[in-house]
């Protein structure tokens, strides 16, 4: 600990955003950084506590007390690199974890936690800017050969460390670019494509093999797959995106969020989108059914094509600002949480459900809604309840259903597989990331259902290992 008394002295300090009218004409990342003064001083405030919470709630177990002493010191160096040996990627949590780690903080109690998740972005950048992030090539090669398929953050996870093992690593995508939700599921606002590329470029040179448009199951068979390559592993994420059953569904203006974000991140690459498929919110008035970060990056992506209006809602009751009695910390607070892209102009409502899309001639024009209540019944069980009288037709353009993924999508390459699946669809595995085929492994949301970036990474890391083992039992 560099302070001791600097949890006492330092306030905390967040770098907060871009101004609002700056940023919404364009997909520049919306975060500033502090100078290296001020990031020293946020750094002096973490008290290396005798139980560090922080540590023990982060699914890479980031070794946060330590790389913070560093950063004190200014020791760029050393502090990557005790960042960089429990997780591939702390550029990318850097910018888009929810940082349960901060929640965790001692300093949590009284909403003072070190800044833990904006340190670490920080010291990543200038481990770069400083040359410090060198390719590390293997000096032995295995001579065993492993497919991951699926370029996201598991995936990635896994073959960079598979790779270091020395084994020969092809990752498989079935996008024109590698990156998986990373790069198509997450806004160019909260992380900036180029960040994906600098890694993927020491990747290269490492000796990972990319293999994009390759739609594995069909550009690669079950059988090629299985003959080629001594393990596999599987890292395509849970895509089959939760619906909507109700009237009015088909028609055109109703879309899942990742169809409209996966548009817009290509738009911004350059990619010409087809007038016919085209999903754009300008001059809309948008509804986003659903919460959550996929529902708030359709918001602020929304506004930066220039929408009209833009509405969120939420079937659960609002959220409290405080911690309820039954949520204490040092657990993940079930509060209400305001992201840039709510500050940009968004209209938040909660205790809707929506009862049908209204059409005319085929295309969207009105949704209808109605107020819920929640309660228990005899059993204790959750149960929804509609509000007489507070059904309300509201004007729509463009309706956008983030309510979540159910599972992976089982057609095609899994189903060819003919792998297991447990009782909620997701591919089943055993302690050791290992499916019903010995030689297929799985790790991140296609196994455990969707959930955090930092948390497919940890699956990643414990794939790999465990696929190694496989190869090299000795």
């Amino acid at each position: 600990m560099g302070n001791p008394k600097g949890f006492m002295t330092i306030g905390r300090k967040e770098a907060g955003y871009r101004p609002l009218n700056d940023r919404i004409y364009d997909y520049g990342e919306v975060e500033q950084t502090l100078d290296d003064k001020d990031r020293k001083e946020q750094a002096a405030r973490c008290m290396d506590c005798g139980v560090p919470f922080c540590h023990w709630v982060c699914p890479v177990g980031s070794k946060i007390p330590e790389w913070q002493d560093l950063v004190y010191k200014a020791d760029w160096k050393g502090a990557y690199e005790v960042l960089h040996s429990s997780n591939s990627f702390p550029e990318f949590t850097g910018r888009v974890c929810p940082a349960p780690c901060e929640k965790a903080c001692v300093l949590a109690i009284h909403d003072e936690a070190v800044t833990i998740r904006e340190n670490e972005a920080s010291t990543v950048e200038h481990a770069f800017n400083l040359g410090f992030v060198q390719p590390r090539i293997p000096e032995v090669r295995t001579g065993k050969k492993v497919a991951v398929v699926g370029s996201g953050p598991a995936g990635l996870s896994a073959a960079d460390l598979l790779n270091q093992a020395g084994h020969e690593v092809t990752v498989f995508e079935k996008n024109n670019a590698i990156g998986g939700l990373l790069r198509y599921g997450i806004p160019d606002f909260k992380l900036s494509k180029t960040v994906i590329d600098r890694r993927l470029a020491i990747f290269l040179d490492e000796g990972i093999i990319f293999k994009p448009n390759v739609a594995v199951g069909t550009d690669i068979t079950r059988d090629e797959l299985l003959t080629k390559f001594d393990a596999v592993v599987l890292a395509n994420g849970a895509e089959q995106a939760r619906d909507l059953p109700v009237e009015g569904r088909d028609l055109k203006g109703v879309y899942y969020a990742m169809e409209f974000l996966m548009q817009s991140n290509k738009r911004i690459a350059g990619e010409i989108i087809p007038e016919d498929i085209s999903i754009l919110a300008k001059d809309k008035r948008v509804l986003v059914i659903g919460g959550g970060d996929t529902g708030s990056d359709c918001v602020g992506t929304s506004i930066r094509q220039k929408a009209r209006s833009v509405t969120q809602i939420e079937i659960l009751p609002k959220p409290t600002s405080k911690r309820a009695d039954n949520n204490p910390w040092p657990y993940w607070p079930a509060t209400l949480r305001t992201s840039s892209s709510h500050m940009e102009g968004c209209e938040r409502r909660w205790s809707l459900s929506t009862k049908r899309l209204i059409g005319e001639n085929g295309q969207l024009k009105q949704v209808e809604l109605v107020g819920v209540e929640w309660g228990k019944d005899e059993a204790g069980r959750w149960v929804m309840t509609e509000i007489p009288g507070t059904t309300e037709i509201i004007d729509v353009d463009l309706v956008l259903l983030s309510m979540g993924f159910t599972q992976p999508v089982h057609n095609g390459l899994l189903d060819q597989l003919g792998i297991e699946y447990d009782a909620r669809g997701n591919v089943k595995v055993n302690a050791k990331k290992q499916t019903s085929i010995e030689k297929v492994f799985a790790c991140g949301d296609i196994e455990a259902g969707a959930s955090l970036v930092v948390r497919a990474i940890e699956a990643g890391k414990i794939a790999a290992a465990n696929v190694d083992e496989f190869l090299c039992p000795e």
